[in-house]
């Protein structure tokens, strides 16, 4: 669901993000929003990135999780085989 944000922007500022938003062919709040999402997508990128850095760490300083990795590997579908064929259903 859209929810509204206020902004402050320098004039110089406005005038170029306007400028923009004009070359391609959208609305200032439009192109904000798409600048908006981008940055959150790439924040939530990073974010999982150092997650997953944490994980890492820690498996190789705790030599329990390090043999549980060791064990257990990665996950790996190829042994379930083909999935199997479904029968149509039958409406009766």
């Amino acid at each position: 669901m859209p929810s509204f944000v206020s902004i402050d922007l320098d004039d110089d500022i406005r005038q170029i993000l306007e400028a923009e938003a004009r070359s391609r062919g959208v609305e200032l709040s439009t192109f904000l929003g798409e600048l908006l999402t981008d940055a959150a997508k790439r924040i939530r990128r990073a974010r999982i990135r150092e997650q997953s850095e944490a994980v890492g760490r820690y498996v190789a300083s705790h030599p329990e999780a390090k043999e549980f990795y060791e064990f257990w590997g990665r996950p790996d579908w190829d042994f379930l085989g083909e999935p199997p064929k479904l029968c149509p259903r039958r409406d009766e």
